[in-house]
């Protein structure tokens, strides 16, 4: 049975992405055709529709490249490189940015399009784009780079064998990783059913309030990232990606970027944050700051804010944002000072055994991802030739 190398490009109609639609003059709206973003696609390779941007029909018609079609491959190219999924009828019609590489296979050669998929995933796959990173801020791959990836490529009938076994391998695995994800949901919605629950008890004596009402709204300025980087140093700089979701809740993100005191100097009316860990720290325009005099009160209002959504108060389709005015409006329910303590205390108690729950069911996802990589390694190899 002989294998052959191949490079990408050699098996492929085409190789291609597509464009913001704002830099071409139109907007995202709430309805209309779907747009692929790499927040569409799961770890696992499926579509998550209710990620998907929207565009309108002028703008599908505009970015006629690209436009997907049933059996096509994206592929992250930008930030979280060599996520995949495969095209499928029901989320047609639909489009994509630069960011996901549209990988459409050649008509006239005998190609298996889910092992061409499994193949993408593979450990060789990986390497080489570890191999071709590029980007300091954002980590991308080029077009040109994707064409030029090895594919190993054993004759059809040794595909379909290929797809036949993992297909079969993934699907009970696939299976536990479902049902893993139910488990953490389940979970982690224990808190804000607790804080559901707890409105409605007369017991707390709650009383709505605003937020100025209750803490102090500081609002930062925004400062172009090149002068802070120009004077580095120790001083935490926070921006959008300052604070991620974690298992015990919203924490700060440990990669940030670091100035010193004249790049702090530089930021003018941006305001140090004063729960930070780690003494001074400063914020951009894309958080809020705020302040509280009573501790209690600062981590109910963390709480209830994580609990409900904020949609009318956020503005924007591409981008959302939610100001220091929109913000200022929303009604906070304040428990009574009497049961403030006992409030807080059974949130963090019920956070906390919520979250370790929660990490078992992550590790134990990451275990079988693991287990279907070692499968993967282990069907998938590139070889000049092998017997049969």
């Amino acid at each position: 049975m002989t294998w052959k190398t191949v490079k990408l490009g050699e098996v492929c109609e085409t190789i291609t992405k597509g464009t913001t639609p704002t830099s071409v003059g139109y907007k995202f709206q709430q309805e209309g055709i779907n747009f692929v973003k790499i927040e569409s696609i799961s770890a696992s390779g499926n579509f998550i529709i209710s990620k998907f941007a929207k565009v309108s029909t002028d703008c599908n018609n505009a970015l006629r490249r690209s436009q997907l079609k049933s059996g096509d491959i994206l592929f992250s190219i930008a930030g979280a490189l060599g996520r995949t999924a495969i095209v499928t009828d029901d989320i047609l019609p639909a489009n994509t940015n630069q960011a996901l590489a549209i990988i459409r296979l050649s008509q006239d050669l005998s190609l298996d399009l889910r092992y061409i998929l499994y193949a993408l995933n593979s450990d060789s796959v990986k390497v080489q784009s570890e191999m071709n990173r590029g980007g300091v801020a954002q980590q991308n791959l080029s077009l040109t780079q994707l064409k030029n990836y090895d594919i190993p490529l054993p004759p059809l009938a040794e595909q379909e064998r290929i797809v036949a076994k993992l297909d079969a391998a993934f699907a009970a695995i696939n299976h536990s990783i479902i049902l893993e994800d139910k488990k953490e949901a389940e979970v982690m919605k224990l808190v804000n059913s607790f804080i559901k629950s707890s409105l409605d008890n007369d017991i707390y004596n709650w009383n709505f309030k605003t937020l100025p009402e209750i803490a102090k709204n500081l609002d930062s300025k925004r400062v172009p990232i090149t002068k802070s980087k120009r004077t580095k140093g120790e001083i935490p700089y926070y921006g959008a990606s300052g604070v991620v979701d974690h298992v015990e809740g919203f924490i700060f993100n440990e990669d940030l970027l670091l100035i010193s005191e004249d790049g702090a100097n530089l930021l003018q009316r941006t305001y140090p944050v004063a729960f930070s860990v780690s003494g001074k720290t400063w914020v951009n325009n894309h958080a809020h700051v705020l302040r509280f005099s009573n501790s209690s009160l600062q981590r109910w209002v963390q709480f209830y804010i994580n609990s409900v959504s904020l949609g009318d108060y956020i503005s924007g389709m591409a981008q959302p944002k939610l100001n220091q005015k929109r913000l200022n409006q929303i009604p906070i329910p304040c428990p009574s000072s009497e049961m403030l303590d006992e409030l807080t205390t059974s949130l963090q108690s019920l956070q906390t055994s919520s979250a370790e729950v929660a990490y078992w069911c992550r590790s134990k996802k990451n275990n079988l991802y693991l287990l279907k990589a070692a499968i993967l390694a282990q069907e998938v190899k590139i070889k000049e030739s092998e017997a049969a």
